[in-house]
This record gives structure tokens, C-alpha cells and sequence, in this order.
């Protein structure tokens, strides 16, 4: 392992090409034998700094099709707090039906699951039949792993009934050393961007694209007023800036005058500090209150000069949800692709049905959109939002840093590399942009 670090570090493709993959890696994991560790807690009390390992796995086999990356960095993702406290379900009951649809699939079905869906790498080794990438280029990986044997998946391979999200419903992720992808997930990483910046964009940034620019999402337009829940955060922040590149208004939901400085950065201007303002959608845990929504609608139309949102983009779920149905104009979009505060919502179904509302389920992205997401990425005109990186062994506690909401924008993880600030091949491009790169960092 310490020569394939030592080639990619050398920039030597050629060396790298000629190394032999290595029997076992590092990588971070759940124990099936964990699963129920947690059993009778509240989500809050659940620790991912207790059920996330640092282990050495058997590498895989490389299929046709696949290939092996070593992990220079990689991020995480609310699917890996997910993945760490056993909620909603464990992750194992994702191995064991994928391991039963093919021999193939079978390798994923372990006693332990290597988590994590971003990551930025050096193709290490490829199978049969790849013909677009080789060893020693320098890539970023998307999460959507799709088989595409059936026809449902080829006018959009988010229908695709085999369609998972790789690192949380597959094995092999990218918080390791060594990562397996099909090479459908790989894209070119950004020049200009160090390895941490590089990983942390992949799942957020697809997301927000497909949920709010896609046909497939909100179609957004230009003048469209689009009110973003957690504008500052790992997904957030990407719809903020797509709003704002998109010449549409957002309006930055926050919870406090730090995370509303970083809208301000990033060039938002309407902005409200839910604790500043004090909203409290709930009068108790089973009883919604309609004057805080009515409240929030009012707050919403004085800062657009009257104007409700043309579309909401909603990601926390149950304690926002019927608030984000209520405000949205007549006729317009509640898109959700996330329920991070709970996943049965409740909503007033008069305000929907009566002014002709929509809700749009959003989930990830196909590849034509994340290549899009990642191609803006590359040309400079969305950054990437890292606040914080921790070394790979201290994964857990950045898991638990996002557990608890204690981080803005997204939270890197160096695997390979030795430390943050590595990778840049285009320095020219990243001065240019180099205050928005480094918005969210220190925040």
C-alpha cells in the first residue's frame, strides 16, 4: 500500500500500473454482530464512534465492468451516520438481498460492511471490457450502482428496480484505502481541487442537482424563489449555489448567525435564522402548529416583497414538513429527498390539493446528472464546501460531528493521502477561485 501512495504521490502512472494489488486494505466498518447495539436508545444517544472500525478487509475480486480506486480521501455522508447507528434498518439486510441477484453480488454479502459514498482516487485496476478508464487516472466517484438488465433503468437509471446507493446499500466504499466501483460511477476529478475538496462534492452535489436543476427534480428556472432548509449545510449549500448560479432567489433557512454568514458568502441575501426568529413547528411531539407556519410564510413574503417559493427543497422531513407544504405558492414544488429529522411527515393535504402543490420524490442522481453536477465543479462555477478534515482513523468522530449537526457545509476524511492540500494539477484555476473554495473551511 505505502508504494501504490508513494507512485500516486509521485504523479509516476507508470509505476502505478505496474504494481501488484495488495491482498488487504484498511477501510471503516460495521459489524453485523453490532447490529443491535444500540437497540432501546434514542437516535441522539446512538454513537458512531462506537460502531465505526477501522479494519483490515480482503480486497475484491474486480469484475468486468468494475474497477479498484485507491482512496486518496472521501467524505461523510448523512447515509453513513445512517449506516453507523442501525437506523432505520441495519445496512446488512442491503448486503444480504443484493448478495442473493448474483454470484457476482455474492462478494458483497460480509459480516462487515466497508461504508462510505464519496471518494477522490487513482484508478488502480480495471476488468474486462473497461475501455474508457485505466490505470493511474485520477478520478472522483459517484454512489449510484445500477445492474441496467432490466428495462425499467435505461430512460433514466435512477428506475433501474436494481438501482443502490454504493458504500450504503453496497459493500467496498469509498472510507478506506481501496474502493470497488462500476465504472459508470467514475468521473474526472477537478483539477484545480486538492483530494479532500475533490471527494467531499459527489453525493451532495448530485443530489441537490438532480432535486432542484433536473427535469427529473424541480426543473428549476431562472426567477424562481427557492427555499433551501439548511442552506449552510452539505446539501444545502450546494442548493444555494446552484440557486444562485441558476439566476434564481433562494431563501436560506439557518439556525444560526454563523451558518447565515456563509450563506451571505456564498452571495444568498435573503436569509432566516430559525433560532433567531424562534419557530417551533411543534406545540408538542404529535401536534403541529399552523400559526408558526403561517408565521413563517409571513416572514418568507417579507423579504421577497411578497412572493411565496416556487419551490421547496426540503431534506429534514417530519419537523419541517408541513410548514414546506403550506408555504409553497399556489401550484408550486415541495421536493424531498431526505428525511433527516424523521421519516413520517404530516401535512394539511387541504393546502396541497387546493392550490394545485406538487411533492416530488428525489433521490441521488443518474450519471448523466452527476456528471453535470461535476462538470461545474470542474469549470470553477460550484465549490466544493469542506469545513473540516479528519484522518481516516477518526472517522467516527467525524461521523458524530454530522450526527449532531456540529459541522457546516461537508466533513473530508483523508485515506491515502498524508495529509490535507494534495492533488492540485491546475494551479492557474484554483487561485482564481480559491476564496470560494476555502468559504466554509475553519467555519
Amino acid at each position: 500500500m505505502q508504494d501504490i501512495r508513494d507512485a500516486i504521490l509521485a504523479d509516476d502512472t507508470a509505476a502505478l500500473a505496474g504494481l501488484s494489488v495488495p491482498e488487504s486494505y484498511k477501510g471503516i466498518t460495521v459489524h453485523a454482530d453490532e447490529a443491535d447495539m444500540f437497540e432501546g436508545m434514542a437516535s441522539r444517544e446512538k454513537d458512531p464512534r462506537k460502531s465505526l472500525h477501522l479494519d483490515d478487509v480482503a480486497t475484491p475480486d474486480v469484475a468486468p465492468g468494475e474497477a479498484l480506486v485507491a482512496v486518496m480521501a472521501s467524505a461523510i455522508n448523512y447515509n453513513t451516520v445512517w449506516t453507523s447507528i442501525f437506523e432505520p434498518v441495519s445496512t446488512f439486510s442491503f448486503l444480504k438481498r443484493y448478495g442473493k441477484i448474483s454470484p457476482l453480488a455474492k462478494r458483497h454479502d460480509l459480516p462487515y460492511h466497508v461504508v462510505g459514498s464519496d471518494l477522490a482516487g487513482v484508478v488502480l485496476k480495471t476488468g474486462e471490457g473497461v475501455h474508457a478508464w485505466k490505470p493511474g487516472d485520477k478520478v472522483v466517484a459517484h454512489c449510484l450502482s445500477v445492474e441496467l438488465e432490466a428495462p425499467e433503468g435505461h430512460d433514466d437509471t435512477m428506475m433501474d428496480p436494481e438501482q443502490r446507493i454504493w458504500g450504503f446499500e453496497t459493500n467496498f466504499g469509498g472510507l478506506a484505502e481501496l474502493a470497488l466501483v462500476k465504472t459508470n460511477q467514475l468521473m474526472p476529478k477537478p483539477e484545480h481541487l486538492t483530494w479532500e475538496e475533490a471527494a467531499s462534492p459527489g453525493l451532495v452535489n448530485s443530489t441537490a442537482y438532480r432535486q432542484l436543476v433536473s427535469p427529473h427534480g424541480a426543473n428549476m428556472t431562472q426567477g424562481d424563489v427557492v427555499l433551501i432548509w439548511g442552506a449552510s449545510g452539505g446539501l444545502g449549500s450546494y442548493a444555494t449555489q446552484f440557486a444562485l448560479n441558476g439566476g434564481a432567489t433562494p431563501v436560506c433557512v439557518v439556525s444560526s448567525p454563523e451558518k447565515a454568514e456563509i450563506c451571505r458568502k456564498m452571495g444568498a441575501e435573503l436569509i432566516i435564522d430559525r433560532s433567531e426568529e424562534g419557530y417551533k413547528f411543534w406545540s408538542d411531539p404529535e401536534t403541529q402548529d399552523p400559526r408558526e407556519w403561517k408565521r413563517f410564510g409571513q416572514r418568507i413574503r417579507e423579504l421577497t416583497g411578497g412572493d411565496d417559493p416556487d419551490i421547496v427543497f426540503e431534506h429534514p422531513g417530519r419537523e419541517t414538513f408541513g410548514a414546506s407544504v403550506y408555504v409553497a405558492k399556489r401550484g408550486g414544488t415541495i421536493v424531498t429527498c431526505a428525511s433527516t429529522s424523521g421519516f413520517m411527515h404530516q401535512y394539511d393535504n387541504r393546502y396541497l390539493w387546493m392550490n394545485l402543490k406538487r411533492i416530488i420524490g428525489s433521490h441521488f442522481a443518474n450519471y448523466k446528472e452527476a456528471y453535470l453536477a461535476n462538470r461545474l465543479v470542474a469549470k470553477g462555477q460550484i465549490h466544493p464546501t469542506v469545513s473540516r478534515v479528519y484522518p481516516l482513523h477518526e472517522t467516527g468522530e467525524a461521523a458524530n460531528d454530522v450526527h449532531h449537526n456540529s459541522h457546516q457545509g461537508k466533513v473530508g476524511v483523508l485515506c491515502l493521502a498524508p495529509e490535507e492540500g494534495l492533488g492540485v494539477t491546475d494551479t492557474e484555476k484554483r487561485e482564481q477561485h480559491l476564496e470560494g473554495i476555502n468559504r466554509f473551511r475553519g467555519v
